[in-house]
């Protein structure tokens, strides 16, 4: 991470983040850095310590952002970020409102980070294998095999992926209206004149996507999400969204409806599309209830609610980003370009 994701060189401070859970990682993450010449700047939590936050701080700390937090985040030239699945029972009693308060909070603080170069990764953790539904041997070799760490030379399968989804980017680029079709969906939206990313493991590891910001009053019709997810701890399934003018008009989810609700009631950005991805990764195929992993799925569609990226043109701003996952293998699901289709069953064609 140190080096292929970022690209970490003398004299820069870079921020790591993980919980005592990450400490082997952690660790090899900051002596890779210091022998690359960086300087680490180093933040462990304990599991559940944002949570405790939440429900423990009365509320002149809630709605707190301590200078001295802000200026510390201007002061790094990168970070990585260390995650693990979140242990069981750790989003109980957290209340959405005050989560969606706190998160309204730390917005400028998540745009000072995002505005340097970043990355991040997730830790393979007993409780990640057992929301996977995998032993934790099977768990670790998922993760790898993800990541090409099973390949004699990881960075050059990034390479091949890099390539291979340059060539969807050439025809997504002169694309006006993309529209999402599956059971319970029938999206239209815009990407008229936005940059595509090539998401190629650097930002994410592992990665295997193309997405861009859509144009933010674009949006039409409905579409559900089928693929369980998580909100801050807090599990969420069978979400439908409807938008008008670019709008999220009616939500609901079939469990954490509650969560969702208080999500898209952060700030007025949150009811808005900040991002389309499109999953390359075929070396993924089984969810894990990780949407890290999950989002990268060949054959799915995302889309965030919330914050843009400026870099591919987009201008919504929130202090929530919230990927959500739609099915679009074996179900006849489709994705179409200005009409002509572009991937059907989840497989491109």
């Amino acid at each position: 991470m140190a080096g292929y994701c970022i690209y970490a060189q003398p004299g820069e401070r870079i921020l790591v983040m993980g919980n005592v859970q990450t400490v082997p990682l952690f660790s090899e993450v900051a002596r890779a850095l210091l022998r690359r010449g960086a300087l680490p700047a180093l933040r462990l939590e304990y599991p559940g310590q944002q949570e405790d936050f939440v429900r423990l701080a009365p509320d002149d700390l809630l709605d707190l952002l301590h200078p001295a937090e802000l200026a510390d985040m201007h002061g790094i030239d990168g970070s990585i970020r260390l995650m693990t699945h979140s242990l069981p029972g750790q989003g109980e009693g957290v209340d959405p409102k005050r989560q969606a308060r706190r998160s309204k909070v730390q917005g400028p603080l998540n745009a000072a980070r995002s505005s340097k170069k970043w990355t991040l990764t997730q830790y393979p953790t007993p409780q990640g294998a057992a929301a996977a539904g995998m032993s934790q041997a099977q768990y670790e070799d998922f993760v790898s095999r993800a990541m090409f760490l099973n390949a004699p030379d990881p960075v050059a399968e990034w390479g091949k992926v890099r390539e291979m989804q340059a060539k969807l980017i050439e025809r997504l680029s002169v694309t006006d209206k993309i529209r999402i079709v599956a059971p319970g969906t029938d999206l239209t939206l815009s990407v008229k004149g936005r940059s595509w990313a090539n998401s190629d493991g650097k930002r994410n590891m592992p990665s295997g996507e193309v997405f861009v910001s859509p144009l933010e009053d674009s949006a039409e019709g409905q579409i559900y999400f089928g693929l369980p997810t998580e909100y801050q701890g807090q599990p969420v399934e069978g979400i439908t969204l409807r938008f008008e003018g670019g709008k999220i008009v009616q939500a609901r989810a079939e469990v954490g409806d509650a969560v969702l609700q208080a999500a898209l009631d952060t700030d007025p950005g949150a009811r808005f599309l900040g991002e389309i991805g499109i999953g390359t990764n075929y070396g993924i195929q089984t969810p894990s209830r990780n949407i890290l992993y999950d989002e990268k799925i060949g054959g799915t569609v995302h889309l965030a609610a919330g914050r843009s990226y400026p870099e591919t043109g987009g201008t919504n701003q929130s202090a929530v980003h919230w990927d959500m996952i739609c099915e679009l293998r074996g179900n006849g699901g489709q994705i179409l370009l200005d009409g002509e289709v572009f991937q059907e069953n989840g497989a491109f064609v």
